[in-house]
């Protein structure tokens, strides 16, 4: 069965035919992302594939979230075959495949509300900049809980498990590896997979890939981890904080940049072995961290992770070997050169990844273009440092919530060519709206902590 579901190396229109043919695979889903990075996906049938590579496949957008409005809504979804692949939890026989698409607009134009275009726009300015790739390396971590009903009161783990337990304590070891498993089948190399630290928390590590096939992968990842918990009965969040109390689910991003095929942040002759570009490139995420961070957390809830004492990172500062900095630089290993990089520590699971990785591009890109100065390391914890002597230090921190967030970048010209017009009104407004609705709730801490005494 493994050989039936293995992904399909395909690149070209005619790789994919031939695997259609030879798989006898009777649909196709056609899969993209709204702006806010919920998967999106409708089916064709695959006597319907010439036609799709030919001009792509026509949709209605008005419905997608971000997209354009009815008077506008004509959209093209055009498969790219090189992501082509056999979904491994439908039936194999008449199996279902795959494609990620790239929205264009009627006449062929790309649609600039479309988050996989504005990650290429990203790539396009590095490479502009003589940047081959842009490497990234995301660790993605989430919860099982037994339902997310409401209906059955607050979220119920499956364990009470802790970091790397290898023990009965880790009730979801068998579905995290037939989630491997699956991923494999996809085409998605898996490097690590534990047990976190938080109760029913796992992580699953994929090997580094450039950064649009690596947004691809971690769609793909969500949606199998979701559909191999839903096999068991259970329900897969990568909801940033979902447990109060305990440790919130992170997307620490490794990231570098190659050049001519080398490394570009190895420098054998640096104290810290990291290359002037390594150096620009992390000031510049430093600088405009508070401005991107609308698109590495994107939700309300992402900033209930986002506080002291958690292991998650609000500190701008950088590190070596101390994790409560918001970036970290892995410690050089001899012969390891193409190892080197940067590791961003605020991101989180939920949000949209094309966004998230063309904002920390675009933020790493200005430090080089600009030549920002890196400051040096913070080794120490900084959690322990008073607010007047981070202050003393010049170490600012991360919006507190989302509507802070959101004004920040509202203002902010990186974001508005990171967005693109477009994409940056439409996100900022929602974003506004999402905000505006939390801010008026009663919530039932408010009413156990004042309706006695008030």
């Amino acid at each position: 069965m493994a050989d039936n579901l293995a992904a399909a190396r395909a690149e070209t229109p005619d790789d994919v035919m031939k695997v259609v043919k030879d798989r006898d695979v009777r649909f196709i889903r056609l899969w993209f992302t709204d702006v806010l990075g919920q998967l999106k996906s409708f089916s064709i049938n695959a006597e319907e594939l010439d036609d799709a590579f030919e001009g792509g496949m026509g949709f209605d957008g008005s419905s997608i979230t971000g997209f354009n409005p009815i008077e506008e809504s004509d959209m093209i979804a055009q498969p790219d075959p090189a992501t082509f692949a056999i979904l491994p939890w439908r039936p194999v026989e008449k199996a279902t495949g795959r494609m990620f698409c790239d929205i264009k607009v009627p006449g062929g134009e790309p649609y600039e509300g479309d988050p996989r275009w504005i990650l290429r726009r990203a790539l396009k300015r590095a490479q502009e900049m003589g940047f081959d790739t842009y490497n990234i390396g995301p660790e993605l971590e989430y919860f099982y809980f037994r339902s997310a009903k409401p209906e059955d009161g607050p979220p119920e783990t499956l364990d009470q498990g802790g970091y790397f337990d290898l023990t009965t304590l880790d009730a979801g070891s068998d579905v995290r590896r037939e989630t491997i498993l699956a991923l494999e089948q996809l085409g998605i190399h898996v490097e690590y997979a534990h047990h976190e630290v938080g109760p029913s928390q796992h992580e699953v590590d994929m090997r580094y890939k450039d950064a649009l096939s690596m947004s691809d992968d971690c769609m793909t990842y969500r949606i199998t981890v979701k559909e191999y918990a839903m096999k068991y009965g259970w329900h897969a969040t990568f909801m940033p904080k979902p447990l109060f109390g305990e440790n919130g689910s992170g997307m620490h991003v490794h990231q570098s940049l190659t050049r001519e095929g080398r490394n570009a942040f190895f420098d054998a002759d640096d104290q810290y072995y990291l290359s002037p570009t390594a150096k620009a490139f992390i000031a510049g995420q430093l600088k405009h961290a508070r401005e991107i961070s609308p698109l590495f957390a994107q939700w309300v809830n992402s900033y209930k992770r986002l506080v002291p004492g958690y292991e998650a990172p609000t500190y701008l500062a950088w590190s070596r070997r101390n994790r409560s900095a918001l970036i970290r630089v892995p410690l050089y290993h001899p012969g390891k050169e193409q190892a080197t990089r940067a590791e961003l520590r605020c991101p989180d699971p939920a949000c949209n990844p094309y966004l998230c990785f063309a904002g920390m591009l675009h933020a790493g890109l200005e430090g080089i273009e600009h030549g920002y100065e890196l400051p040096e390391p913070m080794e120490q914890n900084l959690y322990h440092l008073t607010p007047e002597e981070r202050e003393k230090r010049g170490i600012e921190e991360l919006p507190e919530t989302l509507g802070e967030a959101v004004e920040i970048a509202a203002h902010s010209e990186l974001v508005l060519r990171i967005l693109g017009e477009h994409t940056f009104k439409r996100f900022v407004e929602i974003k506004r709206q999402e905000w505006d609705e939390y801010r008026v709730q009663v919530t039932p801490w408010e009413i156990d902590k004042f309706l006695p005494v008030l």
